[in-house]
């Protein structure tokens, strides 16, 4: 481990120094939250501050300062939003260190003290300094900092630095964490703002690896489907999340999906998800447009006239909530059996994929547990999306499994263009900038055709190049395609063997193949099996997986 991140060692050696290094406080595998140690020429960044336990901040930072030679641990502080895994550690940092200065957006600035709910409000300083969007402010001599809104949540961006000195400028580019899509209350990052920057280095989220998501639509569908078919079966639906964000998110899929648009339904909403839902209409102004246009129709969260209707949920309550199916959000560190109560019906408790929420096993009352997706975070076609926009010669890896990261390292479309790093906390990355690296050039994986109609025969003509793929022999194994339409675009797929052992008229019936349309776990096109790689996602009926298990209707 080297914990120095001076290049004066280096000089004396009479080598030249290197402008650009990296040092992990804690890189987020599992819970332990996001902390970065950047250097740029003589300047040290702290890039986010969310390591929970306030002796092994201090020491770490204590020590990083004493090797540095400075009263303090860093230059300056740079926050990409309030979630606790990148935050959490920011009060007890500043009253360490109360002359570091922190910046952030304004937005994230004001969301910080819901990390620090046990102390009086009144109480926690005013320390974050907010900063304006798309606008380079120089921090300090030859520093510029410049933020991008980056998806996610509210407040999130990501940050540009730029330093400069006698001989050349370097970028580096932090992200935080980022969302390319939009969601119901935050729009996401706009790659279009980012191209062309001539990035030197990129430090990158990978929460979900090469996971690769249905689009979000999709996603709020699956999930508002599953709730409507408990609430239909007299099941009441416990949703535990995080205080800021998903909470807020679901509030808003529950009251504008067609499912419960107009149903007489109590939505009830608990403890630090209700604070958070108060913080977000202090933002308003800082919303999308479209939030703010249904805001001023009807209320944004609290409403108990229009239907469904959403409450707070006051002690005044606990005792009728769950004998008749309704739907709770609160914490994801509560006691979850303070609802799952004796003299209450059924309940299913369903838990976001990627977010670790303890739960109990047994409950009071008959209770199911399962999981669902609605992503927060980018996918690894985003990820990969947003590095070959940026080009950058260094990719640093950060918050995510050790697992999940490894396979995001691995991908050969990276390790081919790009110098990329995926560090353990401890371990200084040196990000050495050279002048003549030469990127290889971008594989090709679109094919331009031609396209002919000769009376009822449509003839599509492709390159050669396309047939050296290994993946066309298993598309081409029968000659026949199957063609559909994918709003206005026309999907091509290939036909197995396998689908054409039982046809009748243009129908292909796989009674006989152990495909998803005869698996015991498939319902609703969906696969229910937890242990499968397809579960809870919308299947194919010809699809296959590893765990199939034919259905008893076929034995």
């Amino acid at each position: 481990m080297r914990d120095n991140l001076s290049a004066s060692s280096r000089v004396d050696a009479g080598e030249a120094p290197n402008e650009l290094e990296c040092l992990p406080y804690s890189v987020q595998h599992h819970d332990e939250g996001l902390c970065l140690l950047v250097r740029m020429g003589p300047h040290r960044i702290l890039l986010d501050c969310g390591i929970g336990d306030s002796s092994l901040l201090l020491n770490t930072l204590t020590m990083a300062a004493s090797i540095g030679n400075s009263p303090l641990p860093a230059d300056l502080v740079l926050i990409s939003h309030a979630h606790p895994d990148h935050a959490r550690g920011l009060l007890t940092l500043h009253q360490a260190f109360p002359q570091l200065p922190i910046y952030a957006s304004e937005v994230t600035s004001k969301l910080l003290p819901l990390n620090w709910r046990e102390e009086d409000a009144k109480e926690i300083p005013q320390f974050c300094h907010a900063l304006p969007l798309r606008s380079p402010v120089e921090l300090q001599a030859g520093l510029v900092v410049e933020l991008f809104p980056a998806g996610h949540l509210p407040g999130a961006v990501a940050f540009l630095l730029t330093y400069t000195n006698e001989q050349r400028s370097y970028k580096l580019l932090f992200t935080g964490d980022f969302f390319l899509s939009n969601s119901r209350l935050v729009e996401g990052l706009r790659l279009e703002e980012l191209r062309g920057l001539d990035l030197n280095v990129l430090i990158i989220e990978g929460t979900y690896g090469t996971s690769r998501h249905p689009h979000r639509r999709n996603q709020e569908n699956q999930l508002a489907e599953r709730i409507n078919r408990a609430i239909a079966d007299h099941c009441s639906v416990l949703l535990p999340t995080p205080a800021l964000g998903l909470g807020q998110e679901l509030l808003m899929l529950l009251r504008s999906h067609h499912h419960f648009t107009g149903r007489d339904l109590d939505i009830w909403v608990d403890g630090a998800v209700a604070t958070g839902c108060d913080a977000y209409l202090e933002l308003l102004p800082h919303l999308p447009p479209s939030v703010q246009n249904f805001a001023r129709h009807q209320p944004l969260f609290w409403d108990e006239r229009v239907r469904p209707r959403v409450r707070r949920l006051h002690s005044e309550h606990r005792a009728t909530v769950g004998k008749s199916p309704c739907i709770v959000l609160t914490d994801s560190t509560s006691d979850l059996k303070q609802y799952c109560q004796p003299d209450t019906g059924p309940w299913l408790i369903l838990l976001p994929e990627k977010i670790d929420i303890k739960v109990n096993k047994k409950y009071f009352t008959p209770t199911t547990i399962e999981s669902y997706l609605l992503a927060q975070h980018s996918d690894g076609p985003g990820t990969t999306q947003l590095i070959h926009n940026l080009r950058p010669q260094h990719v640093v890896f950060v918050h995510g499994s050790p697992a999940y990261l490894a396979d995001l390292t691995s991908l050969e479309e990276l390790q081919n263009r790009y110098h990329v790093h995926s560090p353990a906390a401890g371990t200084l990355v040196e990000l050495p900038i050279g002048d003549t690296f030469l990127q290889p050039a971008a594989p090709e994986t679109n094919y331009e055709g031609e396209l002919t109609e000769l009376g009822t025969v449509i003839t599509i003509t492709l390159p050669d190049a396309i047939t050296a793929d290994s993946r066309w022999r298993q598309f081409a194994d029968t000659g026949l395609l199957e063609a559909r339409w994918q709003g206005e675009e026309l999907v091509l797929r290939g036909l197995s063997q396998r689908e054409l052992l039982n046809q009748n008229g243009d129908r292909y019936i796989l009674s006989d193949v152990d495909c998803c349309g005869n698996c015991r776990h498939q319902r609703g096109q969906r696969c229910w099996n937890p242990a499968s790689p397809l579960y809870n996602f919308k299947v194919t009926l010809e699809g296959y997986c590893p765990v199939f298990e034919r259905s008893l209707n076929n034995e």
